[in-house]
């Protein structure tokens, strides 16, 4: 490798590199104060930075030519002899840096609900990545996450409640405050800022799920729904919700494989991991099956048994009704969202299993 030793110009650097176009060596254009450029075979030129600290020797990049132009490098320089004098290392300066940024909180956050995903499902993670993504890390995300303050959470999450989302902005302030109780964990932050917001926020506004729960009320529905005239699976999904209380997202994703029906039970999976685990509390969950059940799989399994799911959107079979099928039809009876929902059998269940025993 050659070397040119004296103060660089534009002229000069310019014709070095092309000059290198077409040779076998890189070259070395030395300026001032420890600043060169390295001029690569085919004309690539890099700016490195020489300097000796504690009779140790070393050299840093300082970035490329002509994206850093000769007046840039030179300030690059200045303000890594300035840490010199400073008795500190640019090179540990540039790793601090490097490391805080690996620790920033959007970094942490993701690595937090990648190792958190073999035991939630799919939709929650991928709801946990969007909460991040839309609210906390447009503001947070490049923090190094033992640098954030509770003042700094609570403005973020004071912009989410602006928009009138207050429950969201609970919910993104507990997700917040997993992450860093993660960071705390793994020797990246030493206090949860989030936990200093108790009572920071407005207050949660509790909402119930719509269910009808007055005797006479239920029994006019019931007899609505028996009455009710849709896509067999639909139809099928809607009359069985009364009789097994399961979440509408656990009903009608149902499939064929979980039924026995010589001993009347539906095995809902819920173990992570399970094809087709769906269970909240991520453990299979029982149903036994009345004679009225079966009797409805049992007409149900002659039009859909061919596929997967119990109850398949029309089409190719490949995917089950969707979360509004059941509401859409319980709206085509008269019930909308504030009189009954599909969720509300299960209320239904919970809160007059008198009446679910008649």
């Amino acid at each position: 490798m050659s070397t040119i030793s004296k103060s660089l110009t534009d002229t000069t650097i310019k014709h070095a590199i092309r000059d290198a176009k077409g040779a076998a060596k890189a070259k070395k254009l030395v300026d001032e104060k420890g600043l060169f450029l390295l001029v690569k075979p085919g004309g690539a030129a890099l700016w490195r930075f020489r300097y000796v600290l504690r009779g140790k020797e070393n050299s840093i990049s300082l970035g490329s030519y002509p994206d850093t132009p000769l007046k840039r490098a030179r300030e690059k320089r200045d303000a890594e002899r300035r840490l010199i004098a400073d008795g500190k290392d640019p090179s540990d300066a540039r790793k601090a840096v490097k490391l805080a940024q690996k620790n920033s909180f959007a970094d942490v956050a993701e690595e937090y609900v990648k190792q958190q995903e073999e035991g939630l499902a799919e939709r929650t993670t991928a709801k946990a990545r969007w909460q991040l993504r839309e609210f906390v890390n447009p503001t947070l995300g490049k923090k190094p996450i033992n640098e954030i303050t509770a003042s700094d959470l609570l403005a973020t999450l004071r912009k989410i409640e602006a928009r009138g989302k207050t429950e969201t902005a609970h919910k993104t302030k507990e997700l917040c405050g997993r992450v860093f109780l993660y960071a705390i964990a793994t020797g990246r932050a030493e206090r949860n800022v989030a936990a200093d917001l108790k009572g920071a926020l407005k207050p949660r506004v509790v909402e119930h799920f719509a269910f009808i729960k007055d005797p006479p009320a239920v029994g006019k529905l019931l007899r609505a729904i028996d009455g009710y005239s849709g896509q067999p699976a639909t139809t099928a999904a809607l009359r069985l919700a009364p009789y097994v209380f399961l979440r509408p997202g656990e009903l009608r994703q149902g499939r064929w494989a979980e039924l026995d029906f010589d001993k009347a039970l539906w095995r809902v999976p819920g173990v992570p991991g399970t094809p087709g685990a769906r269970m909240k509390m991520k453990r299979d969950h029982i149903v036994p099956l009345s004679r009225q059940v079966i009797a409805i799989l049992r007409s149900l399994q002659a039009i859909t048994g061919d596929g997967e799911f119990m109850f398949p959107a029309i089409g190719p079979k490949r995917r089950p009704i969707s979360e509004n099928t059941l509401g859409g039809a319980l709206r085509t009876l008269g019930y909308d969202s504030n009189a009954h929902v599909p969720h509300g059998f299960r209320h239904l269940a919970s809160t007059q299993p008198a009446l679910c025993r008649r």
